[in-house]
């Protein structure tokens, strides 16, 4: 299994523009977002869990134990946010039909045209996703590390993924350097 600096940096080499990512903190979030609402029908109550179970449970917790596998700090922060949306997610679920797929499906398609402007119209490259599967699960990985680094979180993590894929781009397309 490739480490979280290994992960990172692979996902990183594909967004190297800075209004790109800012479109994936966008887009990313979103689609999570839609996952949990889409998946958290059917659910089911099972006597031992204090929740409902769903497939987005199911998903979420995959992806956290993955996470959690890559770094800890790192995994427990996106378990939170995951049980935010998976939160969210139930409570859509638990309206009508036509909301829970109309609410679903609209952040899914308005989500996936932020991650297409980002990668068309700033970065002139394919998405990661589409050399490497994983990418869909590093992306909401990458989205809360970005942020977290915005705060000074683990710069050292921060300045190997840059020497290894390189600076982002600003808006002219000049490299900027980090704080």
């Amino acid at each position: 299994m490739r480490t979280l600096t290994q992960q990172l940096t692979q996902y990183a080499a594909y967004h190297r523009d800075r209004r790109n990512i800012a479109t994936h903190f966008v887009g990313i979030p979103l689609i999570v977002l839609a996952l949990a609402v889409l998946l958290s029908r059917p659910a089911f109550s099972a006597g031992m869990f204090p929740v409902t179970l769903s497939p987005a449970w199911l998903l979420f917790v995959a992806a956290t134990v993955y996470y959690l596998a890559l770094d800890v700090p790192l995994g427990v922060t996106m378990a939170c946010v995951s049980a935010l949306c998976v939160a969210f997610g139930a409570w859509l679920a638990a309206q009508s039909t036509l909301v829970w797929l109309a609410a679903g499906i609209g952040l899914f398609v308005i989500g996936w045209v932020f991650q297409f402007v980002g990668h068309v119209a700033y970065e002139h490259r394919k998405p990661a996703f589409v050399d490497d599967v994983i990418g869909l699960l590093i992306g909401p990985l990458f989205v809360l590390a970005e942020a977290l680094f915005g705060f000074g979180w683990r710069p050292e993590l921060r300045a190997a993924i840059d020497a290894q894929a390189g600076p982002t781009r600003g808006a002219a397309g000049r490299a900027e350097a980090h704080r």
